[in-house]
C-alpha cells in the first residue's frame, strides 16, 4: 500500500465520548479529513446504515476476509465480534489526497501506528472516572447487559495501553476537549 497523506487514529473507552470528537474533527473542513470506515461482524443497530457506521460482514464473510490478508488491523474485540480496517478502503482515501481519520480500539491503534509509523499520530480519550462512563453507556441504551459487563471489564485492559498512544486528552469538558484535540490534530498536519 503506498503511504501518502497523515493518519490520526483515536481511540479510547466506550462511552469516553470518542465518537463525538471524531465527528467534531470531521466537521473541520480545513483538516481535510476523510472517515475510515471499519468493517465489523456484529449485528447492526437500528440507528446504523451500511457503509456510514461500519461495513457489516458476516462472522464468516470476516474470517475469509483476515485469510486473504484483506485487513490493515484486524481485533476479535468481544467473542465473535471482530473490527477491523480494510486496506482496499484505507488506499482509495489515500488515492483521494485525503488525511485519514480512524476510530479504533487501542489495539487496532497500536497496530495502525505500527503501520504507518511517524505518518500516523494516535489519540486515546480518557473519561473522568469510569463512574461517569458507566452512566453514559447505560444512558446509551444500545447495549444489553451483558454487552455492558463486557464493555466495563474490557475498559481498564484499555486503559492499561493508554500510555503507548502519542497523546492522552481527558474529556471532562467537551468545549475544552474538541480544542485540545483540533489543535492538536492540526499542528500534527501541519508538521
Amino acid at each position: 500500500m503506498k503511504k501518502e497523506g497523515k493518519i490520526i487514529v483515536v481511540c479510547g473507552i466506550s462511552g469516553s465520548g470518542k465518537t463525538t470528537l471524531v465527528n467534531y474533527l470531521l466537521s473541520k473542513n480545513d483538516l481535510n479529513l476523510a472517515f475510515s470506515i471499519s468493517a465489523c461482524s456484529r449485528l447492526k443497530r437500528a440507528m446504523e446504515k451500511e457503509g456510514e457506521q461500519y461495513i457489516f460482514l458476516s462472522l464468516n464473510e470476516f474470517k475469509k476476509k483476515i485469510k486473504m490478508n484483506a485487513f490493515l488491523e484486524w481485533e476479535e474485540v468481544y467473542p465473535n465480534h471482530f473490527y477491523g480496517t480494510l486496506k482496499s478502503s484505507t488506499q482509495a482515501l489515500l488515492d483521494g489526497g485525503k488525511h485519514i481519520l480512524f476510530d479504533v480500539d487501542v489495539k487496532g491503534a497500536l497496530s495502525i501506528k505500527e503501520y504507518f509509523r511517524d505518518q500516523a499520530c494516535t489519540i486515546f480519550i480518557k473519561a473522568p472516572s469510569i463512574e461517569v462512563v458507566k452512566k453514559r453507556l447505560i444512558a446509551r441504551k444500545t447495549e444489553s447487559n451483558q454487552n455492558l459487563i463486557l464493555r466495563i471489564e474490557k475498559m481498564e485492559e484499555e486503559m492499561m495501553l493508554s500510555d503507548k498512544m502519542d497523546y492522552e486528552l481527558v474529556n471532562d469538558d467537551l468545549a475544552v476537549a474538541k480544542y485540545d484535540i483540533y489543535n492538536y490534530v492540526k499542528s500534527f498536519l501541519v508538521s
